[in-house]
């Protein structure tokens, strides 16, 4: 406390430092143009806002909106989910693809400006992803009225158009590369950038918060696209479908036009911040290496003031990180925490969707609902924590391995599910047996007159508490409206019969509402699950940033991010999208082509997700013990408060003395 209070202003985030830090090279602005209105916003927490706006409207864009709208898009354009998993794979891809790149070099140039034009990137594809809506033509879905009911005897002609709209998979790709180029400094640079520029004890907290954000984004997304997807996607153009029924689009492309425009602004200011920020010098000369210590004594290399500066030092630089086994480790538990996180929040909604038996808009919102307290809370919590209780490196490790043990415990709520809604012909047969050998078989003798088409999807709810594929199947003869909620009402259908004469029975559009009563409890483990993975997620890159040499800590998280990316989100979607494809009942027939599943087994569904919650969660506390394990700090001569505290002069935790022993305590 004594060497604290002897520091004086410094226990103050960054801020301005007075008219001798604020030279020209120091100040906010472009060019020759930097206004004294502007100086205000360049201190630590004008940077963290504007880093902060920036992270949220990637993870609103990415995490949010295009894993709310995937169901939609896949109905759009005739997608299967493997190909959106694709979609959705394509941003890891290419930040794969420049990670090396940009960490290497912007770890040493000008990062905001490399953080400013990535901004930029980000909103170009945006703008690029909303515009296959604008270059088809208009959707046409046939309706549940349009359908006919039975005896309509209508054919559905083959439209080959139909097919080739799977094609703009590829205008989407191309969209999703250029936010994963344009996140790329985010989540490198961005972190660095905050970490330079703040007192180290403030460090953890100024990227919780960052992280908070960019939690919050995704959740934003699921609540805002899950309301832009109950507005029809041909805006101004009369349906007589409601958002119940699944053939109904929502206008998913809305709110990437509005992020997209958000993005380009938001990169104008991120560009004018100078290349440190005024009073950080007084920071550096503060910190004490954490970095791991190697037999060889290889790391000190790192200690060189020109080490890293030019291309030659590439190669040395990452064998200096791969020699480091904490870290390595601390990548592969990061690897296998990303698959989780990609795979769960692509098709967390769908799991929803299919489970509790809800519209696509109510599955976002409700997840919502979820990720905004879970992954929110559990971010900033993580950040907390570590500076609550001045944690060194591998008490940092410790409580990482204890919150992945507490989410392994909580996974094991998938072994319950919620059964699946009867649907004759699918589930089950028309008089309730069960089906033979599983196949489908939705004709029977109470519909074999319809001449119902198997092309026309439109679920129906009857008054049996039984779905029917559309109202043709149920042998509805008779529509009308439902004045209290504007839903059709399907009357005289000769396959429904509950209590009454055959041929009264009444059937309202949509799926029949779940009555699970397993559902507070599988959406109260979710809860936990989402809670300490990501608890885990700021500690873990705060060891990561400790573990290694202070001037190779942005290129060490661009090197954890391909890591993290190769092995964990760029599979993560398409092994869970192959995964519930296997797991679907009812998958759409176009003109003898298969199209994208619309029923799932609910039991499957749930057996694949927790095996391989299992499998990653198992494989993540291993790699935590493992690098706690093979951590080794360094020796006491150069704790805090020495007099040679570091050969760099720079890294971490200068002035906690008391840290020390709450590092054992944990």
């Amino acid at each position: 406390r004594t060497a604290s209070a002897s520091l004086g202003p410094s226990t103050c985030p960054a801020g301005p430092a007075g008219p001798a830090e604020g030279g020209p090279g120091l100040r906010l602005g472009w060019g020759g143009f930097t206004p004294g209105c502007l100086q205000l916003c360049n201190t630590s927490k004008g940077v963290l806002f504007f880093l902060c706006v920036a992270s949220f409207l990637q993870g609103m864009t990415v995490n949010g909106f295009i894993n709310t709208v995937i169901t939609s898009i896949e109905r759009r354009f005739d997608l299967r989910s493997y190909q959106s998993g694709l979609i959705a794979s394509s941003y890891d891809i290419a930040a794969c693809a420049c990670l090396t790149f940009v960490s290497y070099f912007g770890g040493n140039g000008h990062k905001p400006r490399w953080l400013g034009w990535g901004v930029l990137l980000m909103g170009l594809g945006s703008l690029l992803f909303a515009l296959p809506h604008f270059t088809t033509g208009r959707y046409e879905a046939r309706s549940a009225a349009q359908a006919g009911l039975c005896g309509g005897n209508q054919s559905l002609p083959c439209s080959q158009a139909a097919s080739s709209l799977s094609g703009y998979r590829f205008v989407f790709m191309l969209g999703q590369f250029l936010h994963g180029v344009g996140a790329t400094p985010l989540y490198t640079l961005g972190v660095t950038y905050l970490d330079e520029n703040v007192k180290t004890s403030y460090s953890p907290v100024y990227i919780a918060v960052f992280y908070t954000a960019a939690i919050l984004g995704p959740a934003a997304g699921y609540l805002v696209g899950g309301m832009f997807l109950n507005i029809y996607t041909e805006i101004g153009r009369e349906t007589d479908m409601a958002p119940e029924n699944t053939l109904w689009v929502g206008a998913w492309w809305i709110g990437f036009l509005g992020a997209g425009a958000a993005s380009l602004l938001i990169s104008i200011p991120i560009l004018g911040y100078p290349q440190r920020l005024p009073g950080s010098q007084r920071y550096i000369v503060m910190r004490v290496s954490e970095a791991h210590q190697l037999k060889d004594g290889s790391h000190q290399k790192a200690s060189d003031p020109d080490f890293g500066k030019t291309v030659k030092d590439l190669p040395r630089s990452v064998l200096l990180l791969l020699k480091n086994p904490t870290f390595i480790f601390l990548c592969l538990a990061g690897a296998t925490e990303a698959t989780l996180i990609a795979g769960m929040s692509t098709f967390g909604p769908k799991f929803l969707e299919s489970q509790f038996s809800l519209s696509a808009s109510e599955a976002a919102t409700f997840f919502g609902y979820l990720v905004v307290p879970a992954g929110g809370g559990g971010t900033f919590l993580g950040g907390f924590l570590v500076n609550k209780f001045k944690l060194r490196c591998s008490g940092i490790i410790k409580l990482c391995l204890l919150c992945t043990v507490f989410s392994l415990l909580a996974i094991f709520v998938f072994i319950i599910h919620c059964p699946n809604m009867p649907m004759a012909g699918v589930t089950q047969m028309y008089d309730g047996s069960a089906l033979p050998g599983g196949h489908l078989n939705l004709t029977a003798a109470c519909n074999a007159q319809c001449g119902c088409l198997q092309e026309t999807y439109s679920p129906v709810c009857g008054t049996d508490d039984i779905m029917y594929y559309s109202p043709c199947h149920a042998g509805c003869k008779r529509v009308s409206e439902n004045l209290r909620n504007g839903k059709k009402v399907y009357h005289e259908c000769s396959c429904i019969d509950k209590g009454l004469l055959p041929g009264f029975g009444k059937a309202e559009a949509g799926k029949c509402t779940s009555s699970c009563v397993k559902k507070p409890l599988l959406l109260c483990f979710m809860f936990v699950v989402i809670l300490f993975t990501f608890l885990s997620s700021i500690p873990a890159l705060t060891a990561t940033l400790r573990c290694v040499s202070d001037r190779q800590r942005s290129f060490a998280l661009g090197i954890q991010w391909i890591v993290v990316r190769t092995l964990g989100g760029i599979p993560g979607p398409i092994a869970f999208g192959s995964m519930i494809d296997k797991s679907c009942l009812l998958w759409q027939d176009q003109c003898g082509e298969q199209g994208s599943c619309y029923v799932y087994q609910n039991s499957a569904m749930s057996r694949y997700t927790l095996v391989a919650g299992l499998v990653y969660k198992v494989l993540g506390t291993t790699f935590f013990i493992v690098a706690c394990l093979l951590y080794k700090p360094p020796p006491a001569e150069s704790a805090p408060g020495s007099s040679d505290a570091s050969e760099n002069g720079t890294s971490d935790l200068q002035e906690h003395k008391p840290s020390l022993p709450a590092e054992e305590d944990i």
